[in-house]
């Protein structure tokens, strides 16, 4: 039976520079990453050092070669806050670029992405 969710895989073709962009500008923090002299490259990335979900960064091309008919596409990610106005200030003000904060169904909401263009959504639930 599954019990939870445990990594989200995101794949990217510049690990480095989206890490910095989640550590830098987001607020994340790196959990762990492997060797520097390993084949396979991945930086694990999470809002905290106690969220148990995680999102890992995996390097596109290196995944690409090794499962070739895998699909690399960036799953949507939806985050919830329960401080949607000042995540959209603190966003705007690191740079990072946001959408329009918006009215939903199931409460506020607005999106962004990271330097590959890669769009997620955080939402303030009713």
């Amino acid at each position: 039976m599954i019990k939870k969710l445990g990594q989200v895989m995101v794949y990217v073709e510049n690990q480095e520079e989206v890490a910095k962009f989640w550590t830098e500008k987001v607020g994340f923090v790196i959990r762990s990453r492997n060797s520097e002299t390993d084949e396979e490259k991945w930086i694990e990335i999470a809002p905290d050092n106690e969220t148990a979900t995680t999102i890992v960064l995996q390097d596109k091309i290196a995944v690409a070669k090794m499962s070739p008919d895998m699909n690399l596409g960036t799953p949507s990610l939806l985050f919830y806050t329960d401080e949607l106005d000042q995540t959209y200030t603190t966003f705007k003000e690191n740079g990072v670029p946001v959408g329009e904060l918006v009215e939903a169904s199931i409460g506020r909401v607005f999106n962004f992405h990271d330097p590959e263009d890669n769009y997620f959504a955080i939402l303030e639930q009713k």
